[in-house]
């Protein structure tokens, strides 16, 4: 897997992981979904553990990782190569940005960034896959507060508690900093998904902290609707 050389070892310093115990988020605290007929949590999961167990069955599929590593790996660094390069025309994007893919998996979006001049990238993804991607469960980010510019996530189907989800972008994101995601609206998301969403409006509602800055649709890989947020500045959040 020589093309996974071209990228440097990342320093887990350099993205000042949290020092914490991941204790799994209670169901008390955090599946407080808005009440929104709009958004649906699947039912189905007896624990956390049995919900991350699932996730892993995907994730750690020796067929599915073949196929992310050879046959899918350059066609979707070019896809994703081409949404970065257009949010990089908007300005929602520069090569300054140190960013953040959440649920990455093999790490296809952080090549891409890398690619189109984002050198400061990196993922996460409850299997690490070195140099591109870090272990970390997005309901609990192993970051600090403000540490990205940019985060990207086409995986929020799979949040067993979306507030959660999008309360640690939120955290890890800076001030005016940009989080797109890529959402199915139209269709069912996979059989692995933890989640349904039907509108954007559970996404505005989610975040708080973030304006809605733009809606668009795209065709990223069965996910048909394109999310961008900004996170306000402590002036507009006063």
């Amino acid at each position: 897997m020589g093309f996974l050389h071209s990228s440097p070892l990342p320093n887990p310093t350099h993205y000042h992981h949290r020092h914490h115990h991941h204790n799994h988020p209670s169901s008390s605290s955090t599946s407080a979904v808005p009440s929104d007929e709009d958004l649906k949590i699947r039912p189905g999961y007896s624990s956390y553990d049995s919900y991350i167990e699932r996730q892993l069955n995907k994730t750690l599929n020796p067929k599915l990782r073949k196929i992310w590593t050879t046959r899918d790996w350059d066609r979707k660094i070019q896809v994703f190569s081409r949404f970065f390069q257009e949010l990089k025309l908007r300005n929602l994007l520069s090569n300054s940005s140190k960013s953040l893919c959440i649920g990455a998996r093999v790490g296809q979006e952080v090549e891409a960034l890398r690619r189109v001049g984002v050198s400061d990238s990196i993922g996460i993804d409850l299997v690490p896959y070195p140099p591109l991607v870090l272990r970390g469960d997005f309901h609990n980010q192993p970051f600090n507060n403000e540490t990205f510019d940019f985060e990207f996530s086409n995986v929020f189907d799979h949040a067993l508690y979306p507030q959660k989800f999008v309360a640690e972008i939120e955290r890890t994101l800076k001030p005016d900093g940009v989080c797109v995601l890529h959402v199915a609206l139209s269709k069912r998301a996979d059989k692995y998904s933890a989640n349904d969403l039907y509108s954007v409006k559970p996404l505005v509602k989610l975040f708080q902290r973030s304006q809605l800055v733009r809606v668009r649709k795209v065709d990223g890989f069965g996910l048909d609707t394109e999310v961008v947020f900004r996170k306000k500045n402590m002036i507009q959040q006063s």
